[in-house]
């Protein structure tokens, strides 16, 4: 691919800037694969681990040993890492299902969830479907104030007034399609135990995707009952071709089981059918991939930055996930941003990507996915909701390299757009 002087100067100006940074990344991927080595070591990954199940699969012990790793990485009690379950939101329907009881509340302390939970909660779509709102479970919602902090005092006094009804809280760690900052390990920390003070048997839950491995621990080691996420973003290490996991407290992680087999079975049975290795290559690549995508963030905010266009979080803010968000103003913008991007990838880089409306969103939404895997959100990927202010959200790259093309790809494509 050809870029224009200018840009491939200002990549160059930001490596310079960003050189700090992506030192302090590095050492968080150390720290990470360090841990995930030891609970490699600690179970006796081996071979054997590698082999497939069919049918029930009873007795698989690579299917086994892989959720015990998970755990230990994870912080928490016990874990479920499977490849039948599709994606984020298909993992995290089984937790909501597997908690919550007619006549329970969900109580999202963080605002609305991402588009696609909106169905699942019974927000939106038609009653009769099957959503919670159809089992007689009601949903509250408090917003973050704007500096993206909790309202604890707010948060206080919903959960008194609730009393045992307030079977969850949950929260969404990521920014989703919402313009607000993302939220830290720290900062769930202290809602768990804010929670934990008011409402003990309250669960608190957590939509972990995009989030793994940003930090050194995960919410389940500051106390969450319960993350949750998709193994075709962080913790597939761009290696698992489907798949998700649920992590935290035995009792939890049972509950969830119930609802993904069924009552009695749980996570005893469920056959690999050959996936055991990819899921176990993902989880070793994950904290090195999870670093490639940070730094090709902190390029893209650089780059946008100096562009002119308004970007969250900045360059030099430290991250907590790893999207980056980029406020274009402008459909045409957004378009331009996406269709870059789709560019600059290694797969169907042939294809423009238009808007369209997907199922599980309310408004047209334009994705560039030029990825391995189908969907795939470790692999450079951007996406937006048509509607004001028309932010891209961008995330993901393999390698540093090939997240860098794809940047500087986009950035081009928007300056040669908004030029003409």
């Amino acid at each position: 691919m050809i870029f224009s002087e200018p840009i491939q100067a200002l990549a160059t100006e930001a490596e310079t800037a960003l050189a700090p940074h992506f030192t302090r990344i590095d050492q968080i991927a150390f720290e990470n694969t360090q841990k995930v080595m030891d609970a490699f070591r600690n179970h006796r990954v081996s071979d054997t681990c590698f082999q497939s199940s069919s049918g029930y699969g009873y007795d698989d012990r690579g299917r086994e040993v892989l959720e015990e790793v998970w755990a230990e990485v994870m912080g928490a009690e016990s874990a479920i890492v499977r490849h039948t379950i599709i994606s984020g939101t298909h993992a995290l329907s089984i937790g909501l299902f597997g908690i919550l009881r007619p006549g329970d509340v969900m109580y999202s302390v963080a605002g609305k969830p991402y588009d696609t939970l909106e169905e699942v909660i019974g927000i939106s779509g038609e009653a009769g479907n099957g959503s919670l709102k159809d089992f007689g479970i009601d949903y509250e919602q408090t917003d973050l104030n704007e500096d993206g902090s909790f309202r604890f005092r707010e948060i206080g006094d919903k959960l008194r007034a609730l009393g045992k009804r307030a079977k969850m809280v949950f929260v969404q760690r990521s920014k989703g399609y919402l313009n607000r900052k993302t939220l830290s390990v720290d900062e769930i920390g202290e809602l768990v135990r804010f929670v934990k003070s008011i409402s003990p048997s309250t669960y608190v839950v957590v939509d972990n995707c995009y989030g793994e491995f940003v930090e050194t621990r995960e919410p389940t080691a500051v106390g969450a009952d319960l993350i949750i996420g998709s193994l075709i973003k962080n913790p597939g290490g761009g290696m698992a071709e489907t798949g998700g996991y649920l992590a935290g407290t035995r009792r939890a992680v049972e509950l969830a089981s119930y609802r993904m087999t069924s009552v009695g079975i749980g996570a005893e049975a469920g056959a690999t059918l050959g996936q055991n290795k990819s899921m176990f290559k993902g989880l070793f690549f994950a904290p090195h991939t999870t670093a490639q995508a940070l730094k090709t963030a902190h390029l893209a905010a650089y780059i946008f930055e100096k562009l002119g266009y308004r970007v969250e979080p900045e360059w030099n803010e430290e991250r907590h996930d790893i999207i980056q968000s980029v406020i274009m103003e402008s459909a045409e913008g957004l378009c331009a941003f996406c269709q870059g991007i789709q560019a600059g990838s290694p797969v169907d880089a042939f294809v423009t990507p238009e808007p369209w409306a997907m199922p599980g969103y309310q408004d047209p939404v334009i994705m560039a996915a030029g990825a391995f895997v189908q969907g795939s959100s470790i692999e450079l990927s951007a996406d937006g909701p048509l509607r004001p202010p028309y932010t891209a959200f961008f995330q993901g790259g393999l390698t540093y390299e090939s997240g860098r093309i794809g940047i500087l790809s986009a950035a081009q494509k928007v300056v040669d757009v908004i030029k003409k």
